[in-house]
Order: C-alpha cells, then sequence, then structure tokens
C-alpha cells in the first residue's frame, strides 16, 4: 500500500507560513472588514426600529409594489414583536458586508473571465473547489488568519458566496449576440466603450441574478459564521439548537427566512424592473444607486471612524478588549462563566460564544505572539499539556468544584446488551489516560490509532474493564459523543475495546451536547460516556431524568474555569474587575 500523502501537513504548514509573514496583511484587511460591518450596524441602530421598517417597506413598494411592501411590513414587525430586532440588524449588516465585497470583487473577476479565456479556465476549477468544499471547512483558516469575531464569518462569507456573481457575469457576457459586438467594432468603438455601452447593460440582468445568489449564499453562512464569534440572529439559532429549544430555534429561524425572502424578492424585483426599462426607472436609477453608494460609503466611513483601537491600556481588560473566549453557545460552562460576570460585576466585559475549535485556534494564535487572552477551559484538555497555562482562581466558586464525567445508557440497555452494559459500567480511568490519548490526536495521529495505541499500551487497565465479559458474534452498538477533544478520545477508546475485545460493530454519532442527550433518552443512541456532572450537562440531567440510566463517573478530578497564559500576571477572576 502506498504511503499516505501528508496534505493535511502541508496545508497546516502553508497556512502557518502566511500566518507568520502576512500577518501585518491580515490585520489591515481585518480593520477594513470589521469596520465596514461596524458601521453598517451603527447605521442600522442608530434609527429606531420603526423608522428602519417605514424606509424598507417603501424600497419593497418602490420595486415590488404593494405585496412585497405588505410582506416586508407584516415580516419586519413581527422579528421587532418577537425580540430579534438587534440580531437581524447584525445579521443584515454581515450579509451587507459580504456581498458588498462578493460584488466589488467578483465583477471584475467575471469581466475578465469573459474577455480572457485562460483566466476563465483557470478560475473555473478554482470557482468548483470554492463551491463544493464544505463551509465548514472555511472557518478553521479564517478564525486562525482574522480571530474570532464578524471578521473571519464575512471572509467565510466571501470565499463561499462569491462564484455565482463571477460565473453569471461572465455567462450574461458571453451571451451578449455576436452581431451587437461586430457593430460596435465596424462604427470604431474601443474595448472599454464595447464593454460598458454594448456588453454590460445587456448583460446586466443575468449579473444581477449572480448577485442575488451571491446574497442568498451570504445569508445562508449567517448560523456558520455564528460558530466563530459572528453575532447576529444566527447566533440566536445555534444556541437553541445545542439547548434544544425548538420553540426559540423557530423564532429566530423564522428571523432569517423573513429576511431571506425580503432580500431576494428585493434583489428579483430590481431584476424585473431593469428588463422591462421603464423610463422612470431608466431617469431615477442614477439618483437610487447614488444613494446606495453614499449609504455604503457613510457605512464604511463611520465603521473604520469607531472602530476601537488596539487597547494599550495597561489594566487586564484593556489589554484583551474585554473579551473573554467561550465555546458552544447554551453549554454548561458557558452559562457558568455568564454567572461568573455577574457574580464578580464584570458589567463591562462581554462573554464571545463560538466553539470550542474555535477558542483552542485563538488560545493558540494568541499564545504564540506572547498576547493576553482569556478563554473558558477545562481539564483534561490538550491545550494544558501544550501551552502552560493557570486557571483564575475563583473564590466565590462560581464554577463549582471538581466535576465528573459520567456513563450515560438508554433504558433496558441491561437486557439488550449485558456484556456491553457490564463492560461500561467498569469502565473508568484517570485524567492523564485521557491526557495521553488527546496528545497522540494533536500530534497527527487519528483518534482511532490513537485509542489502539493507548489500549494496547495499557493491558491491565483494560484487562479489569473486560475480565469475565464474554465476547459476542457482531452485535450492533451505537455511542453518541460530542466533538470535544477529551470525548472524542474516550469514546474511541470504549470503541475500540467493544470492537477489538468484545467484537462489537461499533457506530459512532457525532452530535451536539443537547441532541446526545435526547439521543441516550429516546434510544436512538445506546450509551455515552461523555455526561460532565453536575454543573456542565445538568440541565440535560434533568431534563431527561427517568429516561436514561447513570452507570456513574469514568473519570473524576475535571475542572472548569476561565483560563489564561501563565506569562500573564493576572491571578483571580476579582482581578478583572475595573478598579
Amino acid at each position: 500500500m502506498l504511503p499516505k500523502i501528508p496534505l493535511d501537513r502541508w496545508v497546516e504548514s502553508v497556512i502557518s507560513w502566511l500566518n507568520t509573514n502576512l500577518a501585518f496583511l491580515f490585520h489591515f484587511f481585518s480593520s477594513i472588514i470589521g469596520g465596514i460591518v461596524g458601521g453598517f450596524t451603527f447605521l442600522f441602530h442608530a434609527f429606531p426600529a420603526l423608522v428602519v421598517i417605514v424606509i424598507l417597506t417603501l424600497l419593497a413598494y418602490y420595486f415590488g409594489k404593494w405585496r412585497l411592501a405588505l410582506f416586508a411590513v407584516l415580516g419586519l414587525l413581527l422579528i421587532l414583536n418577537l425580540g430579534y430586532w438587534e440580531p437581524t440588524m447584525d445579521t443584515l449588516a454581515l450579509v451587507l458586508t459580504s456581498a458588498l465585497i462578493s460584488i466589488i470583487l467578483g465583477l471584475p473577476l467575471g469581466i475578465w473571465c469573459a474577455r480572457n479565456r485562460s483566466v476563465r479556465s483557470t478560475l473555473t476549477p478554482i470557482l468548483d473547489f470554492m463551491q463544493t468544499m464544505p463551509a465548514f471547512v472555511y472557518l478553521i483558516p479564517a478564525v486562525t488568519f482574522f480571530g474570532l469575531g464578524v471578521v473571519p464569518g464575512v471572509i467565510a462569507s466571501v470565499i463561499f458566496s462569491i462564484p455565482p456573481t463571477i460565473r453569471l457575469t461572465n455567462l450574461g457576457i458571453l451571451q451578449v449576440p455576436d452581431d451587437l459586438v461586430e457593430a460596435a467594432d465596424s462604427f470604431g468603438s474601443t474595448p472599454a466603450q464595447k464593454l460598458f455601452k454594448v456588453q454590460f447593460p445587456l448583460a446586466l440582468p443575468t449579473i444581477l441574478a449572480g448577485v442575488n445568489q451571491t446574497i442568498m449564499l451570504s445569508l445562508s453562512m449567517v448560523v456558520i459564521a455564528s460558530m466563530i464569534g459572528a453575532q447576529g440572529v444566527g447566533a440566536d439559532v445555534y444556541r437553541a439548537v445545542t439547548q434544544l429549544k425548538t420553540g426559540q430555534g423557530f423564532e429566530a429561524g423564522l428571523a432569517v427566512v423573513v429576511l431571506a425572502i425580503l432580500l431576494d424578492r428585493l434583489t428579483q424585483s430590481v431584476i424585473g424592473k431593469k428588463r422591462t426599462a421603464k423610463p422612470s426607472f431608466a431617469l431615477k436609477k442614477p439618483l437610487i444607486i447614488a444613494a446606495v453608494v453614499a449609504f455604503c460609503i457613510a457605512a464604511i466611513f463611520i465603521g473604520i471612524r469607531n472602530k476601537a483601537p488596539v487597547a494599550t491600556g495597561s489594566s487586564v481588560g484593556d489589554q484583551v478588549g474585554y473579551s473573554i473566549i467561550g465555546i458552544d453557545p447554551g453549554s454548561g460552562l458557558m452559562n457558568a462563566a455568564d454567572k461568573a460576570l455577574k457574580a464578580y460585576d464584570l458589567t463591562s466585559w462581554k462573554l464571545i460564544e463560538g466553539s470550542s475549535t474555535a477558542m483552542t485556534i485563538a488560545l493558540d494564535r494568541a499564545y504564540k505572539e506572547s498576547k493576553p487572552i482569556i478563554v473558558t477551559g477545562w481539564t483534561p484538555h490538550w491545550m494544558f499539556a501544550k501551552y502552560e497555562l493557570k486557571y483564575l482562581a475563583d473564590p466565590k466558586n462560581v464554577f463549582g468544584g471538581d466535576e465528573e464525567i459520567h456513563t450515560i445508557v438508554r433504558l433496558h440497555l441491561q437486557a439488550d446488551q449485558p456484556a456491553a452494559y457490564q463492560f461500561l459500567d467498569r469502565f473508568q480511568w484517570k485524567p492523564a489516560d485521557m491526557e495521553q490519548v488527546m496528545a497522540n490526536i494533536q500530534e497527527g495521529h487519528k483518534p482511532e490509532e490513537a485509542a489502539s495505541q493507548w489500549v494496547e499500551a495499557n493491558p491491565d487497565k483494560v484487562n479489569a474493564w473486560i475480565s469475565g465479559i464474554p465476547k459476542v458474534g457482531g452485535k450492533k452498538l451505537k455511542l453518541a459523543y460530542v466533538a470535544w477533544d477529551s470525548e472524542i478520545s474516550s469514546t474511541n477508546v470504549v470503541k475500540y475495546v467493544l470492537e477489538n475485545k468484545l467484537g462489537y460493530q461499533v457506530d459512532m454519532l457525532q452530535v451536539e451536547a443537547g441532541p446526545m442527550w435526547a439521543g441516550i433518552a429516546s434510544g436512538d443512541a445506546d450509551a455515552m460516556v461523555a455526561g460532565w456532572l453536575p454543573t456542565t450537562h445538568q440541565d440535560y440531567y434533568e431534563k431527561f431524568q427517568g429516561k436514561f440510566e447513570d452507570l456513574g463517573p469514568n473519570l473524576v478530578g475535571t475542572k472548569l474555569g476561565l483560563v489564561v497564559p501563565a506569562y500573564m500576571s493576572v491571578t483571580s477572576i476579582e482581578d478583572l474587575a475595573v478598579k
């Protein structure tokens, strides 16, 4: 068998080189993009909600007549009534920024493709790659280069949404009838005159269709962008998903639907008006374009002017921008961190929601540059082996004492799968054991390889788990887990033992914390070894009480809290208070 091509390491090396050598360029782009988003956000929040609703309704009436205007006023009033106005405006600012950048970059590239066959041949496979690569993949380099927040969300949205503008601009220009192009040539038109007087106007409906698709794709990224700290209604959707709050998720999703339909119908109506070529529209078009350009310029100017400068103060809050980098919204750790902000009167601080992966990327970036950062952390975690970190003291004990990781199984598992039940009941190990598996995974080993190495290197512990348990003949078992490094390690170890020592066929189901507990309670999954109690998963434990069986802790000595690099002088959460 041919050895595996180390493509993953090559990609990581390239990203590391870019992050090291082009950091100044990324900071520049971050300032510009952050300023644009901030400007749009400021303008949308500068006026009362009812004023913005009236303006958008008038635009809807002008472009789409009374039906679209009626939908606009009812839909926007519904968003206001449900309490999602501010996050919806944040989302609109993110979408408009992504669309604006995509159009500015996409139109020239599309024109270039239409005028140069070599460029078209080169860009086509790149656009295919951009559209087919899973959008989640773009989040990792975006966070690495630009940190957490709206900027990496915009970058990921642009990469995902720009292809339609390029493709349809190219297509529209190429579809201009040859006889019209020849007529322009016969009259002595220059290439620029032929493009802007003949080809571009005739291709405009197709180009606007591409812009419409770009806006829609940008909007589709709002939930994904919320995983790396981009605020907006997408964060409310993501929070509802992780907490299994169906009603809240429906409300937040409805706000996205209203915004999507409104933006889609507005852009489609603009295309329709252009195609009809009414004189009134032709006369008013320059005024409309001027108003849109003025609005964008004002947003950019305001955003860049109001963008907070890099903090240089002596207090910890000034150094980290009064921000704490968190993980998945709705998790017990995030709830505890939110309680800590209130308990220690940290009213000027904000807890940035995202994901555990985004948090560790932000920590890695700050640590390499010896910059201050505060994150939500827990033990065991591989980051404590890779970096020199410390917990901030918690005098008020908001985060509670040590936690335990419990093994949770579905009801009647003992009767259905006695061998698996007996092994899961015996399964126990120590934080040091888990950290060995996590460290191997971080060094580049696949999770299943790291798990097998640990199992084969610790026969005494494994034999104690399976002693006297008979092997089975390929019975199937489903293990649920969340994509935390600790749970990836423990679940793969359990899977390896069940398959290679006891003869089971095991399926691993990667889900969020809420669906993981719901899956055990409903019987869709057989077991998990990822129940963090009594703090992190306490809400789920109480919600599904009586619908599962708790086999007790499989690991003790875990810890939750706020974590900082060892080179920071702060030692307690109390030190974060403004003095």
